[in-house]
């Protein structure tokens, strides 16, 4: 299923949400206006670590953001691993992938929508929203 937010198409496998699509995209909508910071959906995690780092991400706290390092530090993995498994997140924006970059602070892809230029404006609209300091990061053209 495709929704828009933010003058993209982000790509969502509806076969791993239990809710209507109709309910994902109200809710999209909802973060979209910063009406919602979480979403409330039943997804199906894969087992594995791209299940793992899913887990881990959804940890991750609305306008923050954590290292591809420091998943993997707590996840006991690598972080090549925890970049491979962000990328092969089925439900990116539900599962907050945006939220991963490298300890540099760089946006080193984006798996949907336009790449890093989406991964950028969620993360500065989670910050605005949040109210806090736009998280400080290069961009890496992911293309």
């Amino acid at each position: 299923m495709d929704v828009s937010v933010l003058d993209t198409t982000i790509e969502l496998d509806e076969s791993v949400i239990a809710d209507p699509p109709a309910d994902v995209r109200s809710q999209v909508r909802e973060y979209e206006r910063g009406e919602r910071r979480s979403f409330d959906l039943e997804v199906a995690f894969p087992a594995g670590t791209t299940g793992d780092v899913m887990a881990a991400m959804l940890e991750i706290p609305y306008g923050e953001t954590r290292t591809y390092g420091e998943l993997a530090a707590a996840l006991e993995t690598a972080p090549i691993a925890v970049g491979q498994a962000c990328a092969r997140n089925p439900v990116p924006l539900v599962v907050p992938c945006h939220r991963v970059v490298g300890s540099d602070g760089s946006l080193n892809g984006y798996s949907s929508g336009d790449g890093v230029p989406t991964k950028r404006r969620l993360l500065d609209l989670e910050a605005q929203v949040a109210g806090t300091e736009p998280v400080q990061t290069r961009l890496v053209d992911d293309r």
